[in-house]
């Protein structure tokens, strides 16, 4: 998983007091700069010779992507920062959905510094560069600064009050499922799993709850996070956000060979669209592409699910499966299918109850698996976008939900290779450099692009909204 647990009042019991202390320094050196207009600086050539050896030397040897130069090239040169203030500022000038806001940053030494929180983006950019996190986490909008939350007499003078609904799917969550990766691997087959997850989530957010502005982003390894934007989204309570996660999970958990999906009927208007959307892919994936149930062990459990009324039709499925090995997993499903449809050849089924249990084991294979903790509460972190994993050294870049099918987690832009990029573009471009972005020298462009035109509008829907309330205000004061 790659969210990070809530609890807690500040340094991990790894950190010193040390980087602490770097923080508040750099906090007192700048807290009365201006942001800083000087988005793309170059480093010094120095630092620009030492870094091209250190990413040659990570060519040839299994490289360490959060190495502290590697991360601060790629803070002070690629990461975005301008946007992302814009995107938890809702506004131009900074205000407190940005200055009240927590970060949390994973050291190099691994230890985890919470509670932090920044008078401005170019501050925050500062701090990345000068401590080269190997991650950082954003967290709630409290009600105090964060820096200050050790002032307040009590805890309930210091809490949180907005942030954006999220939710967290991750493929270790569909090793059973999956006959081509495990763990922490992923390929183009199995991203079909957070292929279903991410147009289920996203149509149900949509039409359900008339969310307009989510944002979902790769979390660099295995898994999506989805995060809700919109400005209702993020004044939700804990309980309406408990009600929604509710809302979303299906899988219910159980033995390793119990039923995890028992649905009344008839089925409520969510599940029948999911159910809709999600057939094609059953098709696709489970019976084809995975071919789930060709071992007799996963053909075993797909037997085990079938409703008590057709112990007859198991039996002699079992049988037929048994003296037929090289059945595929699509012909054991049609058989199911055909037999159910056919009456068995005289078996006593009950024929609607095994019809609306394939409809049960199609949800159980494709619906969503949800991490429900990360949704239910205000003060939960989850790691920001553009980080970089520092296993795989992908970056999170945002996903088009319209175009998840098509995204390959294996080709998402690694952060030696980035580096590597902006150094060939300005080879061949000479002192032209200086004028555009280093990210615009890179693949990782229409990342940025996408992210830039949703904040653009979420800061639209931001200033419509506040316009229409301060109309409002005025209409009610009206004699």
């Amino acid at each position: 998983m790659d969210s990070s647990a809530e609890s807690g009042d500040g340094s991990s019991s790894q950190g010193s007091s040390s980087p602490a202390h770097e923080v508040e320094k750099i906090k007192m050196n700048d807290i009365m700069d201006e942001e800083s207009d000087d988005e793309f600086p170059s480093s010094m050539p120095s630092e620009q010779v030492a870094l091209q050896q250190k990413l040659a030397t990570a060519k040839a040897i299994s490289p360490r992507y959060s190495d502290p130069d590697i991360m601060r090239a790629f803070y002070q040169r690629l990461y975005p920062f301008r946007f992302l203030f814009r995107w938890l500022n809702h506004s131009p000038k900074p205000s407190k959905d940005f200055t009240f806001r927590e970060f949390a940053f994973t050291l190099q030494n691994d230890a985890y510094l919470r509670f932090q929180s920044f008078p401005t983006g170019d501050l925050l950019r500062k701090q990345c560069i000068s401590m080269t996190p190997t991650r950082f986490e954003i967290g709630p909008v409290y009600s105090s600064n964060p820096r200050d939350r050790k002032l307040a007499k009590n805890t309930s003078e210091f809490k949180p009050l907005t942030r954006e609904l999220v939710f967290d799917v991750d493929m270790d969550d569909y090793d059973s499922l999956r006959t081509c990766c495990q763990g922490a691997k992923v390929c183009s087959k199995c991203w079909a799993f957070l292929t279903m997850a991410i147009q289920v989530l996203d149509t149900s957010l949509r039409d359900d709850f008339g969310y307009e502005h989510i944002l979902w982003v790769y979390s660099g390894r295995r898994g999506v996070h989805a995060w809700v934007c919109d400005r209702k989204a993020r004044e939700l309570d804990d309980s309406k956000r408990k009600a929604i996660a509710g809302y979303m999970e299906l899988l219910k958990g159980g033995d390793q060979s119990g039923k995890k999906v028992n649905i009344k009927r008839p089925l409520h208007p969510h599940l029948q669209r999911s159910l809709k959307l999600l057939e094609p892919h059953f098709g696709k994936t489970i019976l084809t592409e995975q071919d789930t149930w060709r071992h007799s062990s996963k053909a075993d459990h797909l037997l085990s699910l079938l409703p008590p009324s057709a112990a007859t039709l198991r039996i002699a499925l079992q049988e037929a499966w048994a003296s037929d090995p090289s059945r595929t997993g699509r012909q054991k499903w049609d058989d199911i299918t055909d037999l159910a449809k056919k009456g068995a050849g005289g078996l006593d089924l009950d024929t609607k109850a095994l019809h609306h249990t394939q409809q049960d084991i199609v949800l159980e294979y494709t619906y969503p698996r949800l991490d429900a903790a990360v949704s239910r509460a205000r003060n939960h972190l989850l790691k920001a976008p553009f980080c970089v994993h520092p296993g795989t050294g992908r970056v999170c870049v945002p996903i088009d939900p319209d175009k998840a099918a098509e995204f390959d987690p294996t080709g998402v832009p690694v952060v030696t290779e980035l580096l590597e990029e902006i150094d060939r573009w300005e080879a061949g471009e000479g002192d032209e450099e200086s004028k555009v972005p280093d990210w615009d020298k890179t693949s990782l462009k229409p990342y940025v692009g996408f992210f830039k035109d949703f904040v653009t509008r979420l800061e639209k829907d931001e200033t419509v909204g506040k316009k229409r309330e301060r109309e409002d205000v005025g209409e009610s004061m009206e004699f």
